[in-house]
């Protein structure tokens, strides 16, 4: 490329960062004159790129709005990041509403993207699992996520580190199986090589990620990542062990009480149409109002704890419609 041609280029990847950029911060950048600057500025209007001139003590330059969108200057994480954030929206249902146009824009990027850039992303969605649920949290580290997919596609030793919840630290080699995007948190599950159990790691709390020489052998019939992690999270220890029966289809149910929160089986004994529902819970105060949501007959069983909740929350709903009345 002519240098002049990628200087000019270099200046709107500076302009879309934002904000408004002084002739001299912009020379020193490009390593021109000031002059050169205001030339380059003119042949980005002419291309039809809305850049604007203010006026003042700290006027320069900046990019305003325009009619239609100006080149785009992606660096290979930018555009990875872009193209994960439409794939997975895509997945959770999140851009079902512009879905032509979210794919024609992903096919764009992806068409463009260098082959180890393309080679990388390929590698992470084949790692990645997305639960139904919208995804409000920032992905890991761009370098932690795509150095944990390497290891997961091609069955690689991974060293990690990783901070648990209390803060203990800790250095671990993992089987990694896969990635599992989930109610906001991205996580990578396998088999922690040193203690042969199955494992879930938080990927905002793994560090120093490293592919370790050698390979392994994934465990025959090894399940899906997405189902380990949801019946982790509903069989993991808790306070409380909360056994309902509930009359109703397990669609229904899982409205109010998603598969990461309770197990739904059948109750044959108590006849067609009851389902028994096994959640492990911290706290309770949150059931009652879930199981009023669900607008469905139901037994509690155990803890006689939850009983008294559930009689208490029904009061308290009885004495608020009393006083509407009496209003």
């Amino acid at each position: 490329m002519p240098v002049p041609a990628a200087r000019i280029l270099t200046l709107l990847e500076l302009l879309q960062a934002g904000g408004t950029r002084t002739v001299a911060e912009l020379a020193g950048r490009l390593g021109v004159e000031g002059r050169t600057v205001r030339r380059y500025v003119r042949r980005l209007v002419e291309l039809d790129i809305p850049v604007e001139s203010v006026r003042g003590r700290y006027g320069g330059y900046r990019l305003a709005p325009g009619h239609r969108l100006p080149p785009l200057m992606l660096g290979d994480d930018e555009a990875l990041a872009v193209l994960l954030g439409l794939i997975a929206g895509r997945r959770t249902g999140l851009t079902t509403a512009e879905r032509t146009a979210g794919e024609t824009a992903a096919a764009k990027i992806r068409r463009v993207l260098p082959r180890h850039a393309a080679r990388r992303l390929d590698t992470l969605l084949d790692a990645l699992a997305v639960t139904d649920g919208p995804q409000t949290l920032p992905a890991p580290d761009a370098g932690v996520l795509l150095t944990v997919a390497d290891a997961v596609r091609h069955h690689r030793p991974l060293a990690i580190r990783y901070t648990d919840g209390a803060g203990a630290r800790s250095a671990r080699t993992l089987h990694a199986s896969g990635i599992v995007a989930h109610a906001g948190r991205w996580y990578v599950t396998g088999r922690d090589a040193g203690s042969g159990a199955d494992r879930t790691f938080r990927l905002d709390r793994v560090t120093d990620p490293r592919i370790l020489p050698g390979a392994f052998e994934p465990p025959p019939g090894d399940d899906d990542p997405a189902e380990r992690l949801l019946t982790g999270f509903a069989t993991a220890p808790y306070r409380y062990e909360v056994t309902l029966r509930v009359q109703g289809t397990e669609q229904q149910l899982r409205a109010q009480l998603p598969a990461s929160v309770a197990r739904v089986e059948e109750a044959a004994e108590a006849g067609a149409g009851w389902l028994r529902v096994r959640i492990r819970a911290e706290q309770l105060d949150w059931l009652p109002p879930v199981l009023a949501a669900l607008d469905r007959p139901f037994v509690v069983e155990e803890p006689d704890e939850l009983r008294g909740l559930v009689a208490a929350f029904a009061e308290r709903l009885a004495s608020y419609a009393r006083s509407s009345r009496s209003t």
